[in-house]
This record gives structure tokens, C-alpha cells and sequence, in this order.
């Protein structure tokens, strides 16, 4: 007999989707022990929380926007950094975006938070979950879910090392002797790293670092403590759950341990267990692969992540505004599709992380990819590698502001505002919820302090602020970071005042001049013609021939408020406009 949701009104295909999840995870008889706790718990956080939230379809319209930032991005002394960065929110940054992602901000060992110690604690220095809860007033929290690993100091390791029988291979374990070299690295780090334990020592899986220890899930019990923390989340007040390097999740030595279809069923099972108590909440798969193995994280539209990170747009975006030519970015567009009405891409252009190149694979050539990379090492960024199948490196990340990828050395910062507001112009007009990194919101430049205070190629775009020297910046109207915040606002604003930008609404890629990347989105009556000039020289453009019909009289611009002209239209160096077309 399945069991049901316990003392809840959940139906028997729920149940029967977890068992059958489990089932093929595991077999038989592990899914009828574990299916009846699943389900306890998912009942438990549907009693606890006081509502659901609005179905994502619902909730998710033109305006959502994410800015990505960590807890602790904004400081003032005496004060625990959620609360500063809560002042900073209602502050200056009030009502730029409808949601934050807020990077990890439990206790942690290393790698700026992503080696998590505790996955119930608010790191002291942050505050508490009262601080987290405050943050929630007015906007949605993205919360992270480090769940490929975890801090080789957390207690579930510790436990497993000591031989405690309740974490008894909670940890990928292997001989330093096995054949491991089908396994897919991100790194050039070892991926085994020896550890003493009660019964010797045990070489455990690393996939990351040697403070990133990998949770095995070819264990139920891993499966339920990890569905757990995420439910715990939810209960926290989190409305988007981000899912950090999930690609790896499942090993089977002797695969490549990626993409595993194990890894999809896990995901399956996490989509159906938050549908079953809290359907409110939003799955983002994290997986910074090339672009077809990217999108298999939407399953089929329906049954795993309704937001699936477009790691293929940021360095198709630098590429495209480093030549002045945008045909490669829109013919992979027109290639882009929802593939359901409850499904879209998470747009972004940079993260706390660098802009990876992997996900241009059989995009770009390797000329191309290697051309940006020349192009990051001139404007003092950095190249990371990663180890190849078979051996030998190649580029795995670009580590850089996106204000100094983008920017000409020799050119004035105005002209690097202007690169900077067009490469975020052509995102927001993507189909897709976007995502907007601090640093870039704020006009920041590579931050060689912080780069020679750690040593780590991450560090060069993940500098912090002290609020009153930030708040001086962003008051004075003259200064970059007060301009670039000022464009960001105007665009973030004019796409979410307008149906056309609806993550679902259609657009169409028509053929423009190479340097301009055109696109029309919404439906006949309420469409947007968007375009965005990606060279330093001028153009001009038939507004009628790319909107493919007759340019109507009523016909403005989004972003100016003025009529626009019904001949060509003239787009300056880097030039946005966004044109809304009423009528039929």
C-alpha cells in the first residue's frame, strides 16, 4: 500500500511520484522504508508554513528580477551584515529588483562561503534568522543549496571520519588506485584527498577543493537529511531555491559523473516533494556546462527546474560587444525556447563566480574563446583552467569585473557605463527572469586588493563595501557607480512596466546590421521592438523592416518617453532603444 501525506489533504499521485522517484533511485525495498518519511516530513512543512505562496507562473511576471549578492557584501562596523545589507535594500538600491539571491550565508570554512559548516545556522557575523526573515519583508529570497558537498568540517563529516554509525559512508569514497579518469573535472585539483579516519585513511572524493568534501547519494539517508535542509529553507522564507553545482551530484566511478540519470531523479524528486507541500517555490539549476547539457535541467518543462541558468549568454554577450558583432548571439537565440509555460531561463551576465566558457562549446570556435581570454589578461583579469579528459588544460572561467571585460582601456569610464548598461539592455530583453550580480549593478571594477589578499582568481569581482563610502558614491550624481545605477534602474523599470517582457512572451530575432542585436518581443498589439547597438560607432535602422509590419504613429520610446521617429532609427555608439509598437 503507498503511503500518504500524513495529516494532510496531498493526493495519492504525489506519494506515488515519491515512491516511484525512490524506487528508481534505490529499488524496492529502500523506497518502501525511506517513501513514508518523505512524506512525514513534507507534511511537516506544509503544517508549519502559513500558506502557500503563488504558483511560480503566477508570481513571475515582467518585473521579476534577482540581484545576486552575498550577506556580507555591504559592511558597517558594530553592525551584522544582513542588517547593513538590508539598509543598503530600502536604501539606495529600494525597489530595483523584485527578488535577492542571497550567496551563502550559513557558516562556512573557505571558497567565500560555498565550503558550508552548518546548513541550519546563520553565520554569526551575518546575524540570525530573524535578519534573514527582516530581508524577506517586500521581496523574494533566493537561498543557496550547497548540496554536491559539503565543509570538511561539518558535523556529518566529522561523524563519518570518527565512525559514527548514523553518517557510515554519508561521503564518495574510492581508491587512489581505481581508474577515475572518465570522471569530468571543473578544477585541476586532486580530485581524491586523503583523510584520517577511525579505521585508517580514507581517500574521499573532491570534486572542488580539499575543504569540499562530496556527499554520497547513492545513500537514502543523504537523499533525506538533504531534502530536509532544503524543506527547512522553504519554512525559512525561501522562494527560490538555487541548486550550486548539481551537474556532479551522483558518482558512479567509471562515468563521467556528470548528467548522470540518477542526478535528473534526484532533482525529480526535489521538484515533487515542494510541489506536494509549498508549490509556491522555484528550483534554479546551477550547471555551468556546455548549452545542450545546460538545458536538459528542465526535464521535460515540467517535472525539474523551472529556471535553468543561461550560462551560454555572458560570454556570448563579452564576445559579442569585444567585435562589434552580434550574429552569433542571435542565431543561438532564435534557438532559445521555454520549453513550458512553467519553465524559463535565469538571464545573467555575471555572478559572484567568473564568466565561464564552457557553455559556448560548439558556439564559439576555440579561437574565439581564446581571443576573450587574451582580451581579460589585458584589462588585468585572470584565466582559470580546468583538467581534460585524457589530460592537458584548457580555459574553464574568466575572472574579471564585467565593467572592465567589457570596457576599453584607453577610452573614457563614460564609455564603459554605456557598455556596460548595452550588454545589460540586450539580457533584459531576453525571454527568461534576470538576474542582475551587485557588482555589476554598481558599476564595479576589478579589485586588485582583494585579489592580493587571498591569492584566489574569484576574488578579483567579489570586493566588499562599506556602506558609507558606498552610500557617498552613489549621492554623488557624476560618479560611475551612481550613473551605471541610475541606466540599471531605467531598464529594469521599463521592462517591468511592459507585458512584452513577460518571461513567457514570444520574440523573434529579425536579420538587423551586424553590430545591432534586434529583437521583438510580445504579441501583435503589445510588442516591443528592442534594440541595442554593440558597436562604438553609430547606426542607423529601418524600424518597420525588423518589426515586419507598418510602424504605427503611436510607436515611443520605452526608456526616453519620446515619440519615435517613423523613418530610420538612429542608435549612438552602444545605443539602447526600446520602442513600444501598439496596434495591429
Amino acid at each position: 500500500m503507498t503511503p500518504t501525506l500524513p495529516d494532510a489533504p496531498r493526493s495519492r499521485a504525489a506519494a506515488d511520484r515519491v515512491r516511484g522517484h525512490l524506487l528508481a533511485l534505490y529499488g524496492a525495498e529502500a523506497a518502501d522504508e525511506w517513501t513514508p518519511r518523505l512524506l512525514e516530513r513534507m507534511a511537516a512543512t506544509e503544517r508549519r508554513l502559513p500558506g502557500a505562496p503563488t504558483p511560480p507562473r503566477e508570481r513571475l511576471g515582467p518585473d521579476a528580477s534577482v540581484l545576486i549578492t552575498y550577506a556580507d557584501q555591504v559592511r558597517s562596523p558594530g553592525e551584522p551584515a544582513l542588517r547593513t545589507l538590508r539598509r543598503l535594500l530600502d536604501g539606495p538600491l529600494a525597489g530595483t529588483t523584485s527578488a535577492v539571491h542571497l550567496l551563502p550565508f550559513y557558516p562556512a570554512t573557505s571558497d567565500d562561503g560555498f565550503s558550508v559548516a552548518d546548513y541550519l545556522a546563520v553565520d554569526p557575523a551575518n546575524g540570525d534568522w530573524g535578519d534573514v526573515a527582516a530581508l524577506a519583508t517586500g521581496r523574494d529570497l533566493m537561498f543557496d543549496a550547497v548540496i554536491n558537498h559539503t565543509s570538511a568540517a561539518h558535523p556529518w563529516f566529522r561523524g563519518f571520519l570518527a565512525g559514527d554509525p548514523r553518517f557510515r559512508d554519508w561521503y564518495v569514497t574510492a581508491d587512489p588506485g581505481d581508474d577515475l579518469s572518465a570522471t569530468v573535472r571543473p578544477r585541476t585539483t586532486p580530485l581524491l584527498t586523503p583523510f584520517a579516519a577511525h579505521d585508517g585513511v580514507r581517500h574521499v572524493w573532491t570534486t572542488f577543493s580539499a575543504d569540499q568534501v562530496d556527499l554520497d547519494y547513492r545513500r537514502p539517508e543523504v537523499l533525506s537529511a538533504v531534502l530536509d535542509v532544503l524543506l527547512s529553507y522553504v519554512e525559512r522564507g525561501a522562494r527560490l531555491l538555487r541548486l550550486d553545482a548539481i551537474t556532479y551530484l551522483w558518482k558512479e566511478p567509471g562515468t563521467s559523473c556528470v548528467h548522470l540519470p540518477q542526478t535528473h531523479e534526484v532533482i525529480k524528486l526535489i521538484r515533487t516533494a515542494l510541489e506536494a507541500c509549498t508549490p509556491g517555490v522555484v528550483i534554479v539549476s546551477e550547471t555551468n556546462v556546455p548549452h545542450a547539457e545546460n538545458v536538459s535541467y528542465f526535464g521535460d518543462g515540467h517535472d525539474e527546474a523551472q529556471m535553468v541558468y543561461n550560462f551560454a549568454l555572458p560570454p556570448l554577450t563579452l564576445h559579442a560587444i569585444a567585435s562589434g558583432d552580434a550574429r552569433v548571439l542571435r542565431d543561438w537565440a532564435r534557438g532559445l525556447e521555454n520549453p513550458s509555460e512553467e519553465a524559463t531561463y535565469f538571464n545573467f551576465l555575471a555572478s559572484h563566480d567568473g564568466i565561464g566558457v564552457r557553455p559556448v562549446e560548439g558556439i564559439l570556435a576555440r579561437s574565439e574563446v581564446a581571443a576573450l581570454a587574451k582580451r581579460v589578461r589585458a584589462r588585468g583579469g585572470l584565466v582559470s583552467v580546468k583538467s581534460d579528459v585524457g589530460g592537458g588544460e584548457s580555459p574553464y572561467e574568466l575572472n574579471v569585473s564585467l565593467f572592465d571585460a567589457l570596457a576599453d582601456p584607453g577610452a573614457p569610464e563614460a564609455d564603459g557605463v554605456r557598455r556596460l548598461l548595452v550588454a545589460h539592455a540586450l539580457m533584459l530583453a531576453l525571454p527568461g527572469v534576470p538576474g542582475v550580480y551587485v557588482h555589476s549593478l554598481l558599476g564595479s571594477r576589478n579589485d586588485a586588493e582583494a585579489l592580493a589578499a587571498t591569492g584566489r582568481a574569484r576574488s578579483i569581482n567579489r570586493g566588499r563595501f562599506q556602506l558609507a563610502a558606498l552610500e557617498a558614491e552613489l549621492a554623488d550624481p557624476r560618479h560611475r557607480r551612481r550613473q551605471v545605477l541610475d541606466g540599471m534602474r531605467r531598464l529594469l523599470r521599463a521592462r517591468g512596466d511592459h507585458p512584452a517582457f513577460h518571461p513567457q512572451a514570444p520574440a523573434r530575432w529579425p536579420d538587423a546590421p551586424a553590430a545591432v542585436a534586434a529583437v521583438v518581443r510580445g504579441t501583435p498589439g503589445a510588442e516591443v521592438l528592442a534594440l541595442q547597438n554593440l558597436d562604438a560607432t553609430g547606426v542607423a535602422v529601418d524600424g518597420a523592416t525588423l518589426l515586419g509590419r507598418r510602424w504605427p504613429a503611436g510607436a515611443r520610446d520605452l526608456l526616453t518617453g519620446e515619440r519615435a521617429p517613423t523613418g530610420d532609427i538612429a542608435l549612438g555608439a552602444h545605443g539602447v532603444r526600446w520602442i513600444d509598437t501598439p496596434g495591429a
